[in-house]
């Protein structure tokens, strides 16, 4: 049996071992509390057309979500009805989930080593997807790279969100951030 208390995820030892003293001797930063780490990873898969035909396809979404994170997501519902597109208020239109402490670096450490490589013709992620507060958004077609996810008993193929928030103050330190822990930038 797994002892829980005493696991600390691949990853986040090697921020607190080599990380931390790198981005400290890069940006020169004076305090322990300066240096940027990562503070949440927030997941999302949005069904569109699928839901509104069929409600049933924002509870797979849900379940897939689930497997993909290790922590039960949320539906996301319709706030407003749109009568162009069939969509009425309350009204299931996805699932999302924010992971957080040794779940979120579990999670980084899995889409970095195993689902980035299983990406088709994957030549890097774009170095250009932060909002100017030290947060990366990123998008998947697939969301299949996840080894978790069984092809035969999928009923759709999801795309998916990941935004990865840190405490950085600007893009460059974020970035630096998100290079040392081997994230794959194309540029």
């Amino acid at each position: 049996m797994l002892d829980t208390a005493a696991y600390t995820p691949r990853l986040k030892t090697f921020y607190k071992e080599s990380v931390r003293a790198t981005l400290k001797e890069e940006f020169g930063f004076k305090n322990e509390m300066m240096i940027p780490k990562l503070d949440k990873i927030v997941l999302n898969i949005g069904c569109g057309r699928a839901a509104v035909r069929d409600s049933k396809k924002a509870k797979s979404a849900q379940a897939d979500l689930t497997l993909i994170s290790g922590q039960k997501a949320l539906t996301t519902i319709a706030k407003n009805s749109i009568a162009g597109f069939r969509v009425r208020e309350g009204m299931p239109m996805g699932a999302k989930v924010t992971l957080r402490g040794d779940r979120m670096y579990d999670f980084l450490d899995r889409l970095i080593t195993i689902a980035m490589p299983r990406i088709r013709d994957f030549r890097g992620v774009s170095g250009k997807s932060f909002d100017g507060r030290g947060n990366y958004a990123m998008g998947l077609k697939e969301h299949l790279v996840f080894p978790e996810i069984d092809f035969d008993k999928i009923d759709e193929n999801w795309g998916m969100d990941i935004v990865i928030a840190t405490t950085a103050d600007n893009d460059a330190e974020a970035k630096a951030l998100l290079k040392a822990l081997n994230m794959p930038f194309n540029s």
